[in-house]
């Protein structure tokens, strides 16, 4: 039995939406079906059909968030999120794509908000806990910073040279130096001011 290419599939799926076009679930799977060959504009279009028809399909209103976040309409990305969440508050991917719409839109304490919430449900999240880090910097809490960095590399994710960079500038800045005992440890540090 050979597998199904995408375009094979993507015409499936279409054909399913014709023969039942009140499916919700048909409309949800041409928009994964769209999603897999990148084509986010009609994937779009299938989630919101799907959500028209049946708007508590929580994961649609997930991947219609994750399309948005694609196409950088951060604003709407973070909607379809939130009203993803209003229905089913445990969704640690939802929160994960908030999170990232909200630092495309420059807004870190909500940057942050959703780490924690990632980071809370799935404490092995390892970009949930870089993310966490990058809001910590940026609303200035730079040893929270540096610990969730730690922990995000300790689970494998590996933090960008330039965050790196701005993180020791300030913890320079702050008289704040980390210290490590060994590869992996999670940061500690002291202050250098009396």
């Amino acid at each position: 039995m050979s597998r199904e290419s995408a375009a094979e599939r993507v015409e499936r799926c279409r054909q399913q939406v014709e023969a039942d076009p009140g499916s919700a679930a048909a409309q949800f799977n041409l928009g994964l079906a769209y999603t897999h060959r990148g084509l986010l504009d009609r994937a779009t279009e299938a989630y919101r059909a799907a959500l028209a028809i049946d708007p508590d399909l929580v994961q649609a209103w997930v991947n219609l968030g994750g399309t948005l976040l694609l196409k950088w309409d951060f604003a709407g990305a973070a909607e379809a999120n939130e009203e993803a969440l209003r229905r089913q508050p445990d969704l640690v991917q939802a929160h994960f794509n908030l999170g990232q719409a909200q630092l495309y839109l420059g807004r870190a304490p909500e940057l942050v908000a959703a780490c924690q919430k990632v980071v809370e449900l799935d404490p092995e999240h390892a970009a949930g806990h870089y993310f966490l880090g990058v809001g910590m910097l940026a609303t200035d809490r730079v040893i929270e910073a540096r610990a969730a960095v730690a922990r995000a590399t300790a689970l494998g994710h590996r933090p960008s040279p330039e965050f790196l960079r701005n993180l020791e500038r300030a913890e320079k800045t702050s008289g704040y130096t980390h210290i490590h005992t060994h590869p992996g440890a999670v940061a500690s540090g002291v202050s250098t001011e009396d």
